[in-house]
């Protein structure tokens, strides 16, 4: 058997019942989809950590590596930009 941390969480009763709705709509426990959602979230937490370091020692990210990284994720132009 896999090792596991438990944890008990509280939320509000419409954020339960959506993550319950949304784990059904994956054909998943709750338990599945909140492992995943906390992966996600800690992933795009380094990832943002990871892009302040480089900004920090390479100066600011151009206007065209944004654009070409933005293409190369395949989310189409910015639309952040004046």
């Amino acid at each position: 058997m896999a090792q596991v941390d438990r944890f008990s969480v509280t939320m509000p009763p419409e954020l339960g019942e959506g993550v319950r709705q949304a784990a059904a709509r994956q054909r998943t426990s709750v338990s599945a989809w909140l492992s995943e959602a906390a992966a996600d979230r800690l992933r795009n937490e380094l990832l943002g950590a990871a892009l302040d370091a480089w900004e920090s020692e390479d100066g600011p990210f151009t206007e065209a590596e944004l654009s070409q990284a933005s293409s190369g994720l395949g989310l189409g132009p910015r639309s952040d930009v004046a």
